[in-house]
């Protein structure tokens, strides 16, 4: 049994929400740093993750309350170790100061799945220290780059539009990745520029019934229900945003791709996300 498991709206998901409120994937480049010794959180069979953070899976979340913003730690922002202890410094669009900090003040595909009508459990953190960033025991997960939403299993998920979209959303990717994945096109109009962003819904129960590559989702079109599937007993809607870089035809790049460094960099969603 896994320490505070989201499987229904009852007793464990008050528990979480009791700790606290708001706050997976980075392709990294690696660019190599000097090493220094990994501050990783204790962990023991009794307490997976010591306090202040959340155990989500096999990985130990920071919870806000517990993130330090101090000029002594900046020179790890962006940045995490790998296996051998090095510092691998990565891309990522962290959240514009014009933007709300507060998830609350947004709009998410499903409805608030927490007490007091709260919606994220776990949100970006890749412009944290390394400290502060997800951790999995072997560093195979580093970094949160979205939100994870918790509701029921087989909630349905409606497509919703970002901010500043032209036009509907294009299906890029419909398989497993993230568990079973749904992953959209979304063209924006940021500044007088037409960007392209991808949004990746993650551990679905299940995609939408015939929803495939190549299909366009108007706003309210299901795009599947969420699940725990890659997350066992964790049921939750990960949600994630990456923008596609300049000259990537991304319609022609594999599932795996869209997600790579490469192809996309992860942005802090709250810069796309809607205002309430």
């Amino acid at each position: 049994m896994r320490m505070f498991a989201v499987t229904s709206m009852g007793m464990r998901l008050e528990a979480i929400a009791l700790i606290a409120l708001g706050t997976m994937t980075v392709g990294a480049t690696a660019q190599s740093v000097s090493p220094r010794k990994a501050a990783q959180p204790a962990r023991t069979e009794s307490a997976p993750c010591p306090s202040g953070w959340l155990l989500d899976v096999d990985v130990c979340v920071p919870l806000p309350a517990e993130i330090a913003d101090g000029p002594e730690l900046q020179d790890v922002a962006n940045a995490h170790r790998d296996r051998q202890g090095n510092w691998v410094r990565y891309d990522q669009i962290p959240r514009l100061p014009e933007r709300p900090a507060d998830y609350d003040l947004y709009r998410y595909p499903i409805p608030p799945g927490m007490p007091g009508g709260h919606a994220v459990i776990s949100g970006y953190d890749l412009d944290q220290p390394n400290e502060r960033q997800r951790r999995g025991p072997t560093l195979s997960h580093v970094g949160h780059g979205g939100v994870d939403l918790p509701q029921k299993k087989g909630t349905p998920i409606p497509m919703a539009a970002l901010e500043h979209q032209e036009g509907d959303a294009e299906v890029l990717f419909v398989g497993d990745l993230f568990g079973r994945t749904v992953i959209t096109l979304h063209t924006l109009r940021e500044a007088g520029q037409v960007r392209e962003y991808v949004l990746l819904f993650g551990h679905l129960d299940t995609p939408a019934p015939g929803i495939a590559k190549g299909a366009h989702l108007a706003v309210g079109d299901l795009v599947g229900t969420v699940g725990d599937t890659g997350s066992p007993e964790l049921v939750h809607l990960h949600l994630e945003a990456r923008r596609v870089r300049a000259g990537v035809n991304i319609r022609n790049e594999p599932g795996y791709k869209l997600v790579a460094n490469e192809c996309t960099i992860v942005c802090d969603p709250r810069n796309v996300l809607p205002l309430r």
